[in-house]
């Protein structure tokens, strides 16, 4: 379910403080990478990813297959930082 507006501004001022915990390097997003990813989801709920040198829609590309892998949605992207939010399942 796409995120509100309103819950997208709340979580973008949430994430502000946070620092990346993931970030993707030249071997891109690899089954490690994913599984970090997952992990951080599964504890954080609201992360930070950062993706070094590529292209702006191959960050975009590469945000899209996260969100789609994971069930997870762009709150925000910032150059070469992205915000991914997947609520917590209780």
């Amino acid at each position: 379910m796409p995120l509100k507006p309103k819950d997208k501004q709340q979580l973008k001022a949430r994430a502000h403080k946070l620092n990346p915990i993931v970030m993707l390097g030249n071997n891109g997003l690899t089954a490690a990478v994913n599984s970090e990813i997952g992990r951080a989801l599964h504890d954080h709920e609201l992360i930070k990813i950062r993706i070094q040198g590529q292209d702006r829609e191959v960050r975009r590309a590469l945000f899209s297959e996260i969100c789609q892998t994971h069930q997870a949605e762009i709150v925000q992207l910032i150059g070469n930082i992205g915000v991914v939010y997947r609520k917590k399942q209780d």
